[in-house]
């Protein structure tokens, strides 16, 4: 199989375009479709300047997807003065599973000379994920618990460090997952609040002081390509799933995805290009509501948003979720 660019041997045959593409020519085609993402969602603020730059935070996880987001993003804007990053990462307290990764993270950031800040789990909350799992007071997935704590604390530093906007490597195959599990589950709501909270461009989304607007320049580019990427420009980078992932319904959604894109390629692209014209109607309709497009998705429907009575967090109820499952993991101790 030769590379329809070039000629030298293929390593990836993308079904949805019919492309056969080398390493080369792989990286070039994600790093096109991620500047393309850059630049479609205005993620640079024309008003940016060296004595005003913009300030972006990047979630680095160490896993393939945040590797790649943040070598893209600092081939292109690593010299630019109208930008600052700044990677933050993130240890739950999952014994040898996050400790390598911390250390790509480290690696990478050295490599690129971009600031690197780690906060843990252990020593922001007294909490550690393992010990978590084993108590499980709340009889529910690993990563229902984990999820509330790292956008808490993403959203947290984020603030803390004046951020503009707040980056995570969320790939194709994530968003699809979420897209199609808002759908089944007729969260109209949820759906509203995704184009403003991370899915539509920066001119087009309401603005908001609660929190950092956030966004995911990967949307485009599928998983595997995300780690032939990888491969192919030897990133450190953490492969190894975390071992107590268990969410089943998104499993469930992620086989029927998959699926479908082996029998129909171009599913994936099919699902995201349809959510997120319907998202940016869901949030016109819901705009000037009680609720907020960037809310506590767990939180309830069409509250207003308030400050956290614990812990000063913006939340639809008196006390964020956060803290409930905090109560409920510190009495099961």
């Amino acid at each position: 199989m030769e590379c329809d660019k070039c000629g030298s041997d293929a390593i990836h045959h993308a079904a949805y375009s019919g492309a056969h593409l080398c390493g080369e020519h792989l990286r070039r085609s994600v790093e096109k479709r991620v500047k393309r993402r850059v630049r479609e969602d205005g993620l640079l603020d024309p008003d940016a300047t060296p004595d005003d730059p913009d300030h972006w935070v990047i979630g680095l996880s160490g896993g393939k997807d945040s590797v790649a987001l943040t070598r893209i993003l600092d081939d292109v804007f690593g010299k630019d003065p109208r930008v600052e990053m700044l990677a933050l990462t993130i240890h739950e307290g999952i014994e040898g599973y996050r400790d390598a990764s911390v250390d790509a993270c480290v690696e990478l950031a050295d490599e690129l000379s971009l600031r690197h800040e780690l906060v843990s789990y252990e020593e922001e909350f007294d909490v550690r994920m393992d010990d978590v799992v084993e108590d499980d007071p709340e009889n529910m997935a690993a990563c229902a618990y984990c999820g509330v704590f790292r956008r808490d604390l993403l959203e947290k530093y984020a603030a803390e460090f004046d951020a503009d906007k707040l980056l995570t490597g969320h790939n194709l195959d994530d968003e699809a997952q979420t897209a199609m599990m808002n759908f089944l589950e007729g969260d109209v709501r949820q759906v509203a609040k995704h184009f403003d909270a991370s899915l539509g461009p920066f001119d087009e989304r309401e603005a908001t002081d609660a929190f950092v607007p956030r966004a995911k320049p990967l949307r485009d580019v599928p998983e595997k390509e995300i780690a032939l990427y990888c491969h192919v420009r030897d990133l450190p980078t953490h492969m190894a799933e975390c071992p107590h992932a268990e969410e089943a319904y998104r499993g469930e959604i992620q086989s029927t995805i998959h699926e479908l894109e082996e029998n129909h390629p171009g599913a994936r692209h099919s699902i995201m290009a349809g959510y997120e014209e319907l998202s940016a109607l869901a949030a016109d309709a819901y705009r000037g509501g009680d609720g907020d497009g960037a809310g506590d998705e767990d939180d309830g429907e069409g509250s207003a948003l308030r400050e956290c009575e614990r812990c000063g967090s913006k939340t639809s109820r008196d006390v964020c979720r956060k803290c409930r499952l905090l109560d409920s993991i510190e009495a099961a101790t």
